[in-house]
């Protein structure tokens, strides 16, 4: 079945930087667009970037742009977030997901476990 793992979260200090990583398995990984993204307390979850399957093209929350970029190895299955310049209100838990649908209409599915991400002031 398919299976999705974040890891790279952690607590880091405002205007520092994180690199976020998703192992993916049981799916032929280069086929399909992948996305990230996150959830706060309280709040609902909502997009922050994805990449298509050739990794050429790339697609980000205006709250992170500029500062976040999506890339992906398909060689490795895995798909990764550099987060620079985080700011306290990035703190989350970040989720990938593979995009089943196409770029102009995604269909997120299959979403890992999520990496909690903690961003100090």
């Amino acid at each position: 079945q398919v299976q999705l793992v974040e890891s790279g979260g952690g607590l880091v200090q405002a205007g520092g930087s994180l690199r976020l990583s998703c192992a993916a398995s049981g799916l032929t990984f280069s086929r399909y667009a992948m996305g990230w993204f996150r959830q706060a307390p309280g709040r609902e979850r909502e997009f922050v970037a994805a990449i298509r399957w050739r990794g050429d093209t790339t697609y980000y929350a205006d709250s992170v742009k500029g500062r976040f970029t999506v890339s992906r190895d398909n060689a490795k299955n895995t798909v990764y977030l550099q987060m620079n310049s985080l700011k306290p209100e990035d703190t989350a838990i970040y989720y990938c997901a593979v995009d089943l649908g196409s770029w102009a209409r995604p269909q997120y599915e299959y979403w890992g476990q999520g990496t909690q991400v903690t961003v100090s002031a």
